[in-house]
């Protein structure tokens, strides 16, 4: 099976587990997903199967949107309700104008410190280990922008909603906008509704997932790498440098407007990089 399918995942469940049922569901070895979704979060996870899984350093992953629900007053080691509380502050009297001002200082680009709690590797080592040995290490900031950020409710908790770049810690968010409202905070749920193009509408449940839900790769496919349509399909199956009339240093090749191949610009040719056979 080669192809793409929109996920709604549910919590409890890790991305892998993800993979593993579809894996099992499917009969189909080769199954990777395009961006971790933490066990206790929700929402949209795009899963590859078979020859698509060779396309997943060409998907669309750069711009993600999330619904978060931040709760006041505690912070926990792990930024959100599933961690161990490390402090409690009191919450200043807020209201929703308070809110969206706040808010609205996120908007940019930024640098963010990911949390202990996440899968970068620092020396050979993810992260969330050395906090499961209750070890801390030196970790650098990253370079992050959010596009969109707006209150979707206020009862006590925060409701809000975030269109962020890849690499965005919504759990560190949540913290920030806290300490900026003059409190701590924590994040309580989490709920991906969207990633590049693709909504969560889309996506389906694995319970009712069957072999109709799978979608073409080109769907997901990063739009910022140029799609050119070509007729020479054997020399493309066969790995052969080509001559094409544009500039740009990687390209989707298709034929029938089906993925053949990721070329990339050498000299004055182009060079297979990826292949899908």
């Amino acid at each position: 099976m080669d192809g793409v399918y929109y996920i709604n995942k549910t919590k409890n469940m890790t991305s892998f587990d993800v993979c593993a049922k579809i894996r099992r569901m499917m009969k189909e070895k080769s199954v990777g997903h395009t961006g971790t979704l933490d066990p206790n979060a929700e929402g949209l996870l795009i899963v590859l199967l078979g020859k698509s899984c060779k396309c997943l350093p060409y998907c669309e992953h750069s711009k993600k949107e999330y619904i978060a629900t931040l709760k006041l007053g505690v912070k926990t080691d792990t930024g959100d309700i599933w961690g161990e509380v490390i402090n409690e502050k009191e919450v200043p009297h807020l209201d929703r104008i308070q809110i969206e001002e706040v808010l609205t200082t996120f908007l940019g680009e930024q640098e963010q410190l990911p949390p202990m709690v996440s899968a970068i590797k620092v020396d050979g080592k993810r992260l969330y280990e050395y906090h499961r040995e209750g070890k801390t290490v030196e970790v650098k900031p990253r370079q992050i922008t959010i596009d969109e950020i707006e209150c979707l409710m206020f009862d006590g908790e925060i409701k809000f909603r975030a269109v962020v770049s890849s690499g965005t810690y919504i759990r560190v968010l949540c913290e920030d906008i806290a300490e900026k409202l003059g409190t701590v905070g924590t994040m309580s749920s989490l709920v991906r509704t969207k990633i590049g193009n693709v909504s969560l509408a889309d996506a389906t449940t694995l319970d009712n997932l069957t072999e109709e839900n799978l979608r073409e790769i080109e769907d997901v496919i990063n739009p910022a790498y140029p799609r050119i349509e070509v007729e020479c399909v054997k020399e493309i199956m066969q790995g052969k440098r080509i001559k094409l009339d544009c500039e740009d240093d990687i390209v989707i090749l298709t034929h029938q407007h089906k993925v053949l191949a990721a070329y990339e610009k050498e000299g004055n040719e182009y060079r297979s990089k990826r292949g899908l056979w």
